[in-house]
């Protein structure tokens, strides 16, 4: 009988799945958390950790396009990105498809999670490892934007969820770090979940931009694995103009930066992204009286 591995991140809502295991790659638990690896027969590679997926084969263009490309192109002349976590280098593999990016500076507590990624997920590691542009440290992430004196035109915080060690990027505390290490206009994005079913998840990382930027809201992307519909991935600028740019101007961004082939991300798919249901929008809304 084969193995399943269950997801049990929704265990207290009174559900759960479990993913059939054609073959164990990596199994450890790290410093920091327990990780496995493993290849599903539909989903291909998927990476779990502590009981919740991150990535997999079938599905990370959706999540990786949608967290980077988004803030990127919604700046419109950002050179410095920071991305917090993001081990298995999927985000700076977007990130770096951008010519005008002058650096990537990626964050990660665990470097184990690095090193198996060089292994089991090549088609994100050797573009990034490899570029002069990236810039690889690890590190705890509240520690480094408490401390660095360096400044980011866009922020991307590819977290878990707020469990372990993913936690603490949750916090007042870290946004108001972020914030210090932020550029006159940039932008912070977060993986704030599935709002139908982790609510206060999206809710209270608003409720907390709302304190520190002009502007906290989130958009929307669809992710099969990601299960609950809609996934929510915060946003917190001073530009509130950001996340109204038209179709034209993103796709002019677009065609600059090099009109790389994507598969979920396109101009038009960009704008709508910010057009919120209306139960998520009332979240948002109630968010931001707090």
């Amino acid at each position: 009988m084969k193995r399943r591995i269950p997801e049990t991140l929704f265990d207290g809502h009174g559900f759960g799945m479990a993913y059939e295991v054609e073959r164990v790659l990596y199994e450890m638990q790290t410093e920091h958390q327990h990780l496995v690896l493993f290849e599903h027969k539909f989903f291909g590679k998927m990476l779990m950790l502590d009981g919740a997926t991150q990535v997999t084969s079938k599905d990370e263009f959706i999540y990786h396009e949608m967290m980077t490309h988004v803030p990127i192109l919604a700046h419109g002349n950002a050179k410095e990105v920071l991305i917090v976590g993001g081990g298995d280098c999927g985000i700076a593999e977007e990130a770096l498809k951008h010519k005008s990016l002058k650096r990537v500076t990626q964050v990660e507590i665990d470097a184990s999670v690095v090193e198996f990624s060089k292994e089991h997920f090549p088609e994100f590691t050797k573009p990034v490892l490899g570029n002069k542009r990236f810039d690889l440290v690890i590190d705890d992430g509240m520690s480094y934007v408490a401390k660095t004196d360096r400044r980011f035109d866009v922020i991307i915080v590819d977290s878990t969820d707020p469990q372990g060690p993913g936690k603490v990027l949750f916090s007042q505390k870290f946004y108001a770090a972020c914030r210090h290490c932020m550029t006159k206009g940039a932008v912070m994005v977060t993986q704030n979940g599935v709002p139908i079913l982790q609510p206060a998840e999206l809710t209270s990382s608003i409720a907390k931009f709302r304190k520190l930027f002009a502007d906290g809201a989130c958009y929307i992307a669809a992710i099969p694995t990601y299960v609950g519909g809609h996934m929510a991935m915060g946003w917190a600028t001073d530009n509130a103009k950001l996340r109204q740019a038209s179709v034209k101007t993103i796709a002019d961004r677009y065609k600059k930066a090099g009109r790389f082939a994507t598969r979920y991300w396109t101009p038009e798919v960009h704008v709508a992204a910010f057009a919120l249901p209306r139960f998520i929008a009332d979240e948002v809304a109630k968010a931001a009286k707090r």
